[in-house]
């Protein structure tokens, strides 16, 4: 291939000038944009109709919750499943599970498979993509929906009230920091160790004293969590009840009874095949403990049965990019919310295949569907949302989501598996595709 100059030089700039003047309203929509923002300038007016927050399936859910400063919303969105069963069982209005008891146990999960990852990976190069991706944020909030049930399953869960809420679980960024810089300065020592040639006894001394530095930092900062459970509530008939002595596991087991097994992580991605099993063991959280795993189908597939969850009075936990054509004070989700290949007249439009190939699609939140509105042939035309951003935003913390958004920024739902038709699970007892760290679903 020729070599070709590719400065910009006096002509190019002279010909980008004309090009602006030609265009229509180019003055007019200059001043518009400047002065209004762009997402003002092309937010579509009767988006308020299509997002009327009135739904034919709609649960009783109550008051919401707040991860403010921080990456839990995969926690907070598990949570919000089971404590709305609780609530339901028990007449308890507004009850709430500890998110800070998960996150703790998480640090100290993530940190322990973290060196496993640095030590099996010692022989690579630190720009190796696998390593540098385990470098890259080793101390993140971030998760995915088997990371927070592999941590209800091996700890179970404690009321709010046991192990409340506390700064820097509320504003993490500190903390994420000084976890960043612990875990990649074990990640060398240990990588250090393993190319000297030093003993397993001596790198797993070496780690245990590591493991104890990232516990110490987590309870100085959250305070340790509970072992028992001693909980006082009453009811919304004003009945007194009281529970002492369990254990959270045995909390768990007792008052919940939800074997997190028998569901399924369900994704749409279609950059990938259909009707087929894939695993992301590069992010799972707890060894030993359950793993990653998606069952990669259509899209009408997710909302068929998350419906049939909805009607079953169960709330639906589901992986989204929230970012996208997102109103946060209104707490619209909507595709067509803003219009900006029409606003700026360039095409900005990218099928759901594309942008996942791209890296325009992310997985970038976790929230829960508590309700949908259906039409004269069933089908869905919006959906209700609870959301974990406190009730200031949105209708008093719930989202309006169009079912078109849905189609486009949704990628994960987790239903029971009995929604799933034979053929589907018997998917679930094949052998995953493994996915790299990097793949669109992480």
């Amino acid at each position: 291939m020729a070599e070709i100059d590719d400065s910009l030089g006096k002509a190019d700039f002279a010909q980008l000038h004309e090009d602006f003047v030609k265009a229509p309203k180019s003055d007019v929509l200059s001043r518009v944009i400047t002065q209004n923002g762009i997402n003002q300038a092309a937010q579509d007016p009767d988006a308020q109709v299509r997002l009327d927050p009135v739904f034919s399936v709609d649960l009783q859910t109550g008051s919401v919750t707040n991860q403010k400063q921080s990456g839990r919303c995969w926690l907070f969105s598990l949570v919000n499943t089971l404590r709305h069963g609780f609530a339901k069982k028990y007449k308890i209005k507004d009850f709430n599970l500890s998110q800070k008891y998960l996150f703790f146990w998480d640090k100290i999960e993530r940190a322990n498979i973290y060196y496993s990852r640095m030590i099996a990976t010692a022989d690579r190069p630190t720009n190796d993509r696998e390593v540098a991706f385990y470098l890259g944020m080793p101390g993140e909030d971030g998760g995915q929906w088997a990371m927070a049930a592999a941590l209800v399953q091996k700890y179970g869960v404690v009321p709010v009230s046991a192990y409340p809420e506390t700064s820097n679980v509320e504003n993490t960024g500190a903390f994420d920091a000084v976890m960043d810089r612990k875990l990649r300065i074990d990640g060398m020592v240990l990588r250090d160790l393993v190319n000297a040639g030093k003993s397993d006894d001596e790198i797993a001394a070496a780690r245990q004293k590591m493991l104890s530095e990232v516990y110490r930092i987590a309870a100085y900062s959250f305070g340790e969590p509970p072992t028992t459970v001693n909980f006082s509530y009453r009811d919304d008939d004003k009945a007194y009840h009281k529970i002492s002595g369990l254990t959270p596991q045995q909390f768990y087991d007792q008052y919940f009874g939800v074997d997190l097994d028998d569901y399924v992580v369900i994704s749409n991605s279609p950059d990938k095949d259909f009707d087929r099993l894939y695993s992301l063991p590069s992010q799972d959280n707890v060894a030993g403990g359950k793993q990653i795993q998606f069952l990669n189908l259509p899209m009408a597939v997710l909302k068929q049965t998350a419906i049939a969850q909805l009607k079953d009075g169960e709330a639906v936990w589901f992986g989204n990019d929230v970012l996208e054509q997102m109103d946060r004070k209104k707490g619209y989700l909507d595709s067509h919310l803003y219009r900006y290949s029409e606003l700026f007249d360039v095409n900005l439009e990218m099928d759901k295949a594309k942008r996942m190939a791209y890296h325009q699609a992310a997985v970038s939140h976790a929230m829960t569907l508590t309700g949908v509105d259906l039409d004269e042939q069933d089908q869905p035309t919006k959906w209700k949302v609870e959301n974990s951003w406190g009730d200031k935003n949105g209708e008093k913390g719930y989202f309006t989501m169009t079912d078109s958004w849905m189609n486009d920024y949704v990628y994960e739902v987790v239903v029971h598996k009995k929604y799933l038709t034979k053929a589907q699970q018997a998917i679930l007892e094949t052998a995953p595709v493994e996915l790299p760290a990097w793949d669109s679903l992480a």
